[in-house]
Parts: C-alpha cells; sequence; structure tokens
C-alpha cells in the first residue's frame, strides 16, 4: 500500500487536505524508497484541535432568492460532523486551510458569540426578522458540547423574545429543550432535523461523527412531545446513492412528529468536487461514474452549477422525477413541503447593553 495515497479514515469524511483554491503553493509527497519503510501505516488519525477567536460580528445577511431567511448566525467555522458532501467545505480556504481534513479537525469557535449578538441586537437601527441557527456549519456539532456556544446565543434570543430557526443532524439539540419549549410556545422557534438516509453503514462514511439516523428520529419526536414545531430535511440527497431512502425518511420523521419536509440535492462547488470524486473512489467504486453521470444531468453537464433557480433541486429529467417523489410522499404522510412556521417577530425586546454603573433601576 502506497502511504501516500488518499485511504479512508474512520471516523472522518474526507480522505485528504488537498490545498485551498487561494493557495500559492502546493506540496505533493513523493515515495523516494527509504521513508516508506519508517512510516507506521497504522498512524494515528487526526484529532479534533479547536481555536478560539474574537468576532466582531456574528449575524451574516443574504439576499438569495432560493434561501427562506435573511439573517444567520454559526457558531463555529469547520464541523466536526466531517460531512463529505457538505457545501460549506471551500469556505475554509478562506481561513488558508485546507477543506479536506482541516475542515473537520481544525475547527474555529466564535467565543465572544453571545457578546457580540449582544451588541448587534441592541444597535438602535436593528430590524428584527428570524435569525437561522446552522446555515452553514452545524451547530449543535460534537464540540458544542465543551463550548456551548449555541446554547448561549438560544439563552440571549429567549432573553429578548427574537424569533430564530436551527437546523442539525445531531441530537444534542434535545440538551435545549429547557429554553427551546418554552421560546415554542411563544412563536419563537422552529427546528429542522436534516436525515438523508436510513442506512446506518452509509450514514457512517457520509457523515461519520453526526447522529445515527434513527437517533435523529428520536430526536424528532422528543422535540414533538415537548410542543416545538419540528421539521425534517432530506438533504442533501445523492443521486444513486441514498435516493432510495426519501420516501422511507419522509414516513418515518412524520411518524415521530415532523409536521414540515424540505429537500436539496447534492451540491459541489469549487474544491469540494475534487473531494467528493475521491469519496466516491473510496467508498462506492463500482457506481462513482454513474453517481456523478447523474449529478452532472442535474447541473447542465457539469459537476455544479451556481443558478439560484436550479442550485438547490436540480434540473433535468432525475431532478424532475425526485421533486415528484417528494410531492407525493409529503401528500401521504400529511406534511408541508418547506413551510416554516410564521414566527412572531413583535415580542422582540432589544437587550440592554451592560454598563460600568450597573443596572440601577
Amino acid at each position: 500500500m502506497n502511504p501516500y495515497e488518499p485511504r479512508a479514515l474512520k471516523g472522518r469524511g474526507a480522505a485528504s487536505n488537498p490545498e485551498g483554491r487561494f493557495e500559492t503553493v502546493r506540496h505533493q509527497a513523493e515515495d523516494d524508497g527509504w521513508q516508506s519503510a519508517l512510516l507506521d501505516e497504522a498512524a494515528p488519525r487526526p484529532r479534533t484541535e479547536v481555536t478560539e477567536e474574537r468576532a466582531r460580528r456574528v449575524i451574516s445577511r443574504n439576499d438569495s432568492p432560493d434561501i427562506g431567511f435573511s439573517q444567520a448566525i454559526n457558531p463555529y467555522r469547520g464541523c466536526e460532523h466531517g460531512c463529505i458532501y457538505c457545501y460549506a467545505r471551500p469556505s475554509h480556504s478562506y481561513l488558508n486551510l485546507s477543506p479536506g481534513l482541516d475542515f473537520e479537525t481544525r475547527l474555529r469557535a466564535k467565543g465572544n458569540l453571545a457578546e457580540a449578538l449582544r451588541e448587534e441586537l441592541a444597535k438602535p437601527g436593528y430590524v428584527p426578522s428570524p435569525i437561522n441557527i446552522g446555515s452553514n456549519t452545524d451547530p449543535y456539532q460534537p464540540v458544542e458540547k465543551r463550548w456551548r456556544l449555541t446554547r448561549a446565543a438560544l439563552q440571549l434570543l429567549a432573553e429578548c423574545h427574537h424569533p430564530c430557526t436551527i437546523v442539525t443532524k445531531n441530537a444534542l439539540v434535545e440538551r435545549d429543550l429547557d429554553l427551546l419549549a418554552p421560546m415554542a410556545r411563544e412563536r419563537l422557534v422552529q427546528v429542522f432535523v436534516s436525515i438523508n438516509s436510513l442506512d446506518n453503514r452509509l450514514a457512517a462514511k457520509l457523515e461519520p461523527r453526526a447522529s445515527a439516523p434513527h437517533r435523529r428520529l428520536q430526536a424528532i419526536a422528543t422535540l414533538h412531545e415537548a410542543g416545538v414545531s419540528v421539521g425534517v430535511m432530506v438533504a442533501p440527497i445523492i443521486p444513486a446513492l441514498n435516493d432510495r431512502d426519501m420516501e422511507a425518511v419522509l414516513e418515518r420523521a412524520a411518524a415521530a412528529g415532523a409536521r414540515s419536509a424540505g429537500y436539496t440535492t447534492v451540491r459541489l462547488p469549487w474544491e469540494l468536487k475534487t473531494l467528493f470524486r475521491e469519496w466516491l473512489a473510496l467508498h462506492a467504486p463500482q457506481r462513482a461514474d454513474h453517481v456523478m453521470s447523474l449529478v452532472q444531468q442535474m447541473n447542465g453537464g457539469r459537476d455544479y452549477d451556481s443558478d439560484f433557480s436550479t442550485r438547490m433541486h436540480g434540473q433535468g429529467v432525475f431532478a424532475d422525477l425526485l421533486r415528484k417523489r417528494f410531492d407525493i410522499a409529503c401528500r401521504r404522510h400529511g406534511l408541508h413541503r418547506n413551510r416554516e412556521l410564521p414566527l412572531d417577530v413583535s415580542r422582540f425586546v432589544p437587550p440592554r447593553q451592560p454598563s460600568p454603573q450597573g443596572e440601577l433601576f
């Protein structure tokens, strides 16, 4: 075995660490016949490292016509879940880090998230609208157990009666039911749990450190029982790999208490297309060409098409078939398609800025 070739790493999605698109220097290891004899093929797997950063602003805004929210916060850069299909991987290039293994092992935590969010919400000209938590990286990824940044943000939003939506594929969301349940009673929160397959073996390779599919279904049930409005995101759908599970996911999620559903097809921008092809070669070599052929059919003959009108659901015959299958399954199981709960922005009370004089009144 060539020790320099990409290989599957247990607990990690990417198999390599290619330079980002902004790097001017490329490194390539070569076996000269000497070093390979000293390399241990059972070398320890890369460990997760978290670096704290101080953010000046934490609310990001967008006006993309295919995204249902205008404001978002992401407590972390990078994501330990390691989902190989994650469209956020290329964003790690802006940190001079690799979209490959670096994205899932070298994370950044916005340690002052709550303080920065408080300052932004307290600005005189701030106009409230629902804030999405987890638009880029998962707010409940494993490192949240220690850093608790998502919980800190929720505590502040609850204090201000500010509405928010959450997207996650981790059952850790259940930890914050003490905040989510009261917010739900005031129509201040809606949670979407992402499940794209019921196959544990496939999920362990596609999204190695996310909660198992059955555990996410249990989280949907727990949230529903607590009175929290919950939906399911079948995302992303990868043709010839996990699309066969779409109807079963919707059925099981509806039975667990989900009342709305959405889906997206796989997107492969920038460096992600190379990482995903590498993953296919390692984990699904017999169907790799077929998968990519269908992906290209849904993207106008390319690996990725960034057109706002088609990038989320694709185009062409296969994309149309997915859309019809999804609509039929939603009707069958009583799921509202892409319907977000009308959240209440009228209750918002701006937070008070900390004063050196303390609270006198």
